[in-house]
């Protein structure tokens, strides 16, 4: 299924090890809508950055159950996906397009 490219990637990923993989191994990692596939995200990024992807993997989550005095809950299930981008190329996720 086709997506809006505004709709696909939903916030970057700035852990720890997305940092030295960016800096270390040209990948990017973002949080991306659920329902979106390999195809919707490279479009997305190629489109908003300006820059050729070469690979897009994928991982689903599920959301972790937690408590809040004495009721229980579910956090939402998401979706990450982390971008390998063409050697030389970068992208800034300072700059994120809105």
């Amino acid at each position: 299924m086709n997506r809006p490219v505004s709709e696909v990637l939903v916030a970057p990923v700035l852990s720890e090890k997305s940092v030295t993989m960016k800096d270390t191994q040209n990948r990017y990692t973002f949080k991306v809508c659920s329902a979106a596939n390999k195809v919707d995200i490279k479009k997305a990024v190629e489109t908003l950055f300006k820059v050729k992807v070469d690979k897009v993997r994928t991982m689903n989550f599920m959301g972790k159950m937690h408590k809040v005095g004495r009721y229980e809950g579910r956090r939402s299930d998401w979706k990450k996906a982390v971008v390998t981008v063409k050697a030389g190329q970068k992208i800034d996720l300072t700059d994120l397009p809105k």
